[in-house]
């Protein structure tokens, strides 16, 4: 079984490091779920992926569309757009007991069945929404998993970052390359700890920001954000360190005054408990 922490580790040095995305993601769902059997849930994938692989035949295009098929319409994946914020749609598990997700876990099943499957697929993190792609031999094929396995042109990347991050992208070989997976566990950790902050469960934020921590021990931005958390856990010793490396990183932010502020707040009630 992965060791996750030191999964964590290899992907900080080397976000582009070969571990299976599909065991990282399923190591990471046992934060959340300690008796999840994470060798039954890799033996589902490998069994779509054995069901999948006579029918991928003829070019990269008719393979691509097969396997969008295959989960989409016959394994009935599809995206919760009702419960988009719900955690449970960024624990793989979930999404494979459910078959819901949300946009980046829809497509690490895609990449998990494609690739065991023998076609390569990997993830692309556009702003503000994620999609997949089948390539070989020089050739692409994108596609969005969130809906329904849609065939999509780089014009189609363009309005889709536009309908879901309302920003102006430029669709170029550049920003739709592969992501790799130490960005996808970022930005799975991402949508966790958003979605737990929405719901006002700032235990499992926590746990969540500690693992992304892992990811990039170098960000300030989430050390501030932490210790802002534990202090709604009541844990305002570890908060103080957090908040102290923030404003040490960046003592002239826009928010430091009020920073600085909350960190006397927190210096406070350790003096009071002591």
């Amino acid at each position: 079984m992965m060791n996750l922490d030191a999964a964590l580790t290899l992907l900080a040095h080397e976000p582009a490091a070969p571990l299976d995305l599909a065991e990282l993601a399923l190591a990471l769902a046992r934060d959340q779920y300690p008796d999840l059997d994470v060798e039954a849930y890799l033996g589902e994938l490998e069994a779509m992926a054995r069901d999948i692989r006579p029918r991928l035949r003829g070019g990269l295009q008719a393979r691509a569309r097969l396997l969008c098929r295959y989960l989409f319409e016959d394994m009935g994946f599809q995206g919760n757009a009702e419960e988009y914020y719900d955690a449970r749609n960024s624990y793989l598990n979930e999404v494979m007991d459910r078959r819901k997700g949300i946009p980046i876990t829809l497509s690490a099943v895609a990449m998990a069945v494609g690739g065991r499957a023998g076609l390569d697929v990997v993830g692309v993190g556009l702003p503000g929404h994620f999609v997949a792609k089948a390539v070989a031999d020089g050739e692409e094929v994108l596609f969005d998993p969130f809906h329904g396995g849609r065939p999509l042109t780089p014009a189609d990347c363009e309005r889709l970052v536009g309908q879901s991050a309302g920003v102006a992208f430029e669709a170029t070989p550049a920003t739709l390359r592969p992501a790799p997976l130490g960005l996808i566990a970022t930005r799975m950790l991402t949508n966790l700890k958003g979605a737990y902050l929405g719901e006002g469960d700032f235990v499992r934020a926590v746990r969540v920001m500690e693992r992304l921590r892992q990811l990039n021990p170098a960000d300030a931005l989430l050390r501030r954000d932490l210790g802002l958390t534990l202090l709604h856990t009541e844990r305002p010793g570890r908060a103080i360190d957090h908040l102290n490396a923030y404003l040490q990183s960046g003592p002239d932010a826009e928010d430091a005054a009020a920073v600085r502020q909350i960190l006397g707040q927190a210096r406070t009630l350790v003096a009071r408990w002591n």
